[in-house]
C-alpha cells in the first residue's frame, strides 16, 4: 500500500508522461500533487525525452518552481499564446461522478479557472479520496472575493443556506490572501444542489471575482489509488 505522498508524486509523474508532448503550450497547476507533473516536466527536459515546451502556471508558487527548473514561463497575453493552451494538468479538492469539481485549497482558484478554461485539453489528477457522491460533501466552494464585499458576499450566500467562513492565514494572524490580493470565503451547501447552476448564481453576486466550482469544462480524469492502480477516465 502506497501512502497518499507517493500516489500524488505517481499520479504527477504519470500524467507529465502520458499526455505532455513536444512543442505544447502547457498549462501548470498548484498543488501537492499538480506540483509532481510540473517537476517531471523539468526531468523531461533536461534529459531530452521533451522539447519546446512553453508553459503558463497558475500561481506564484508553481511559476517560481517551474523558472527555477528551467521551464520556458510566459502568460496568456503573450502574443503566442493567443490562441490558448494545448493542455493543461492541475489537481481538485472534490470531484464528482459527472467530472464536476472544486478547487482552490490553495487559494489560486482564479487564476485556475483562467487557465483551465482556455485549454483545449483539461486533465484533473487526484487520488480516491477526492472522489465523492457530491460536491460539499468533504470540501467547501472557496470564493475568490474583494475586501469591501466580505459582509455582503457572507449575508448574501447565507441567505442562500450556504454556511461561510472567511479563510485564516495558518503562519501569520489574519485571513489568507491571494496572490492577486483578494480574500478567500469559503462556502459550503448541507443539501443537494446543481453545480453548473451554483457556479453561475456565485458569480453573480457582487464582489465575487470568481468561484471554486468548476463545471463548464469537464476534465479528464487521472485517479490514483494506494494500491498501485491509476484509473483514466473520460465522459
Amino acid at each position: 500500500m502506497a501512502d497518499m505522498t507517493e500516489v500524488k508524486k505517481m499520479l504527477g509523474r504519470k500524467a507529465a508522461d502520458l499526455f505532455v508532448a513536444d512543442g505544447m503550450k502547457l498549462g501548470l497547476g498548484t498543488g501537492s500533487t499538480a506540483i509532481w507533473a510540473l517537476r517531471r516536466v523539468a526531468e523531461r527536459l533536461r534529459e531530452g525525452s521533451l522539447k519546446g515546451i512553453r508553459a503558463v502556471t497558475t500561481s506564484l508558487q508553481s511559476e517560481l518552481e517551474a523558472r527555477g527548473l528551467g521551464i520556458s514561463v510566459g502568460t496568456l497575453n503573450d502574443a503566442d499564446m493567443a490562441e490558448g493552451l494545448d493542455l493543461t494538468i492541475d489537481g481538485a479538492d472534490e470531484v464528482d461522478g459527472a467530472h464536476n469539481c472544486i478547487k482552490g485549497g490553495g487559494g489560486a482558484l482564479l487564476v485556475e479557472k483562467i487557465v483551465a478554461y482556455a485549454s483545449r485539453r483539461f486533465i484533473v489528477i487526484v487520488d480516491e479520496a477526492k472522489i465523492s457522491g457530491r460536491l460539499c460533501d468533504r470540501f467547501a466552494i472557496p470564493l475568490e472575493i474583494a475586501l469591501p464585499a466580505v459582509a455582503t458576499v457572507t449575508r448574501t450566500v447565507q441567505e442562500m443556506g450556504a454556511t461561510a467562513s472567511l479563510r485564516q492565514a495558518v503562519r501569520k494572524a489574519g485571513p489568507v490572501v491571494t496572490d492577486l490580493g483578494n480574500l478567500l470565503l469559503d462556502v459550503s451547501f448541507a443539501g443537494p444542489f446543481d453545480p453548473k447552476e451554483m457556479e453561475r448564481e456565485l458569480n453573480r453576486i457582487p464582489g465575487v471575482l470568481e468561484n471554486g466550482l468548476f463545471t463548464r469544462k469537464t476534465p479528464e480524469l487521472l485517479i490514483g489509488c494506494t494500491d498501485g492502480r491509476v484509473e483514466h477516465r473520460v465522459l
